[in-house]
């Protein structure tokens, strides 16, 4: 009984330790990826960023462009899905789907400061890819939230309305770095003016909606 009891524990430590290694690679990775871009990034990099050898990155991953593919799939697969079913819901108001995109993307964003430079990097690298990926017009073009929008503002195409909200959410964001940088924020009145942008961002949209 003994010997059966060692073999059901001892898979399960491999696991853990598994799953702990490969997300430190992953995350340092975004890091790296984030600082130098995915052309400029080595293996080695990313190794020495996860505290590892080089060898153990490559028995998890074995290439630096499988690496970035699951990387950055994770990342726009929280981003998308984060949004789905949100902008499909027949059920809600354009109001309410707007409060909902803002306040999950800004507490997204202000959980994960990482992730707006990383995307935003890789979209101006590898934009056919990242597109692909993506294909995000298309599917915001076809979702419900685009119909309301047309219902309500005839006059405007949708997408004018879906980048002017997703630009209020991002900007800031990416644009991080710099306030910081210059001293006219620090991360505590930053992380304060997001709270209170997830206010203000559906009340400047509503106005934008109103027809002339």
């Amino acid at each position: 009984m003994k010997a059966i009891k060692e073999k059901k524990i001892k898979p399960s430590k491999e696991k853990i330790i598994d799953i702990s290694t490969e997300q430190k690679i992953k995350e340092a990775a975004k890091t790296i990826f984030t600082q130098k871009g995915y052309g400029n990034t080595r293996t080695r990099d990313i190794a020495e960023e996860a505290g590892i050898n080089l060898a153990l990155l490559n028995y998890y991953f074995r290439s630096k462009e499988k690496l970035f593919d699951i990387v950055i799939t994770e990342e726009i697969g929280r981003l998308m899905g984060a949004l789905g079913h949100i902008v499909n819901n027949e059920e809600t108001t354009i109001e309410e789907k707007i409060i909902s995109i803002v306040n999950t993307y800004t507490e997204l964003m202000i959980n994960n400061l990482q992730l707006p430079g990383f995307v935003l990097s890789e979209l101006q690298n590898q934009p056919e890819k990242l597109g692909a990926m993506i294909n995000s017009t298309n599917g915001l073009m076809k979702a419900y939230i685009a119909k309301q929008f047309k219902e309500k503002r005839p006059d405007l195409h949708p997408m004018q309305i879906i980048m002017s909200v997703m630009g209020m959410i991002w900007f800031p964001f990416i644009a991080r770095p710099l306030f910081l940088g210059t001293g006219t924020l620090n991360d505590t009145t930053f992380k304060k003016m997001m709270i209170e942008r997830k206010e203000l961002i559906p009340v400047f949209v509503m106005a934008m909606l109103k027809k002339k």
